[in-house]
């Protein structure tokens, strides 16, 4: 291997190439600082988790009104026909606290909840286009697309419309993105302060990159099999890594080297119900999340014994999805069925169970279903009779709490509907893991990294989903691009102010 290499200084170094990276990179420009980005993988495979996301951002809103200037020419469009109820501040704390049972940090969380205010706004400023999510988070009710969970709002093409814009405003304003370098450590001087990183890059030549001040924003470990069996428990490393195969926890690691703070539920994460026949290691960069099953509330959920083990209705799908990947992984072979028939079937998300390839089959009867997808028939039929049987007879109405309940064990609370008319449609499904809830303490007003003793450490910031504090054992959708975002604006500027001040 060659001998370490010092490049030269700069004002900001940011560790990572995805949503939260480019969000410090945009507002440490805002403030004048030279901004070199470092991203581990080649230029072809960047950014991050958020390039596989659909580009769903929670925000708080007061509705159509207030963010109708941001949306793009085909959503205002449909505005007249669109019912979009407010998300105020008050009911995103509370679903934060109720989906984690409290496990969230409070003032992390307010300070995700009020920053989201005006983050629609200064995304478009730093050029991300906008539309409401009608294919996602939408039903039709008597003519008007009707939202539900309040989650409405997400980025033109998706995250790889996000991670495109971010990357061409960044370029645009002078920010340097090196492509192909790994941080395998940071650097320190006598004081403590962090003053650059240690890295490798493509051809394996070691490099010193001197910096004023470093932000860490490679994500977490969930595509490390060891590490998550470590962390998560036995099973885990038999998850589906449904994003960046690049995010295995070095950085994460190297901050704990030099003294951060471990913080946040180290032992759960994000996981969601993945086609069973996807990659282990990492996601499809064509497909993306179109990979992902999310209209299971409408279906039965069943594993390979014909049982059903979750209640699909327990609540609107962002406020479930993210828990039950762990559930299937908990099945026997950790692999389960989301069943539907011929009345449920045109209600299913167009984009995912229409995307191809996909795990699944198609019967006239339950019996030859099971059969074709490897589910045992008695027990498919048992458990479908019991299902249909027990269903309270009350108006199906997907975009709201209907309260159509399945009085049988366990419930399904809400959208139960006979699985009767044929044709029947199967869809194999796994654990597929998005990020891990753990990681580094950050200072709420800042985003600088904090260490074991709760002090400061000079010189380094953190954002992203290596910062943890603000999620456990669930999560409502469209939260993580949305804490990003936040945190990675505050350790941007933060980081950019001290440089400048040394």
């Amino acid at each position: 291997m060659a001998n370490d290499q010092t490049d030269r200084v700069v004002d900001v170094l940011i560790v990572g190439a995805g949503n939260a990276a480019f969000c410090a990179a945009h507002a440490a420009r805002d403030r004048g600082a030279s901004v070199l980005m470092v991203e581990k993988t080649p230029a072809a495979e960047t950014g991050g988790n958020s390039f596989y996301t659909a580009g769903a951002f929670r925000v708080t809103h007061d509705g159509v009104h207030g963010l109708r200037p941001y949306l793009n020419e085909t959503t205002v469009a449909r505005l007249d026909t669109t019912e979009l109820s407010a998300y105020p501040a008050e009911t995103f704390i509370a679903d934060m606290r109720r989906l984690t049972e409290g496990h969230n940090d409070d003032a992390m969380t307010d300070r995700l909840v009020s920053d989201s205010a005006d983050l629609v706004a200064w995304l478009a400023e730093h050029g991300i286009t906008w539309r409401l999510m009608y294919e996602r988070q939408s039903y039709q009710r008597d003519g008007r697309d009707v939202f539900f969970g309040g989650l409405a709002v997400g980025t033109v093409d998706g995250g790889k419309g996000l991670i495109a814009q971010h990357t061409a405003h960044a370029l645009g304003s002078g920010v340097e993105i090196r492509y192909g370098t790994a941080v395998t450590g940071l650097l320190r001087d006598d004081t403590g302060r962090v003053t650059g990183v240690l890295c490798t890059d493509a051809e394996g030549n070691r490099h010193q990159i001197r910096a004023g001040t470093v932000v860490l924003a490679a994500g977490g470990f969930e595509a490390d099999p060891q590490r998550r069996k470590d962390h998560l428990g036995e099973g885990w490393e038999r998850a589906l890594v449904r994003g960046s195969p690049a995010n295995t926890g070095e950085v994460l690691d190297a901050a704990l080297a030099v003294g951060a703070d471990r913080f946040g539920d180290w032992a759960s994460c994000h996981s969601v119900q993945w086609d069973a026949n996807a990659s282990p290691s990492g996601g499809n960069r064509e497909l993306t999340n179109q990979l992902t099953r999310q209209s299971y509330p409408i279906g039965i959920v069943v594993n390979n014994r014909g049982n059903r083990f979750i209640d699909e209705g327990a609540d609107y799908r962002n406020y479930t999805y993210a828990k039950y990947g762990r559930e299937i992984l908990r099945q026997p072979e950790g692999i389960a069925f989301q069943l539907f028939d011929a009345t449920t079937r045109p209600l299913l998300r167009t984009e995912e169970y229409d995307s191809s390839p996909i795990t699944m089959a198609e019967a006239d009867t339950l019996e030859d279903l099971a059969a074709k997808l490897g589910i045992d028939p008695d027990g498919l039929v048992r458990t479908v009779r019991e299902f249909n049987g027990s269903i309270e007879d009350r108006p199906f109405e997907p975009a709201v709490k209907d309260n159509r309940v399945a009085k049988v064990d366990p419930p399904k609370s809400n959208w139960a509907m006979a699985l009767a008319t044929p044709p029947f449609y199967g869809y194999a499904v796994s654990c597929g893991i998005t990020f891990t809830f753990g990681g580094l303490r950050v200072a709420v007003d800042n985003a600088q990294v904090l260490d074991t003793e709760g002090e400061r450490i000079p010189g380094l910031y953190a954002a992203g989903e290596l910062v943890g504090g603000l999620f456990s054992g669930n999560y409502p959708g469209g939260t993580g691009l949305t804490a990003g975002a936040v945190f990675g604006r505050a350790a941007g500027a933060a980081a950019a102010a001290e440089s400048a001040a040394n």
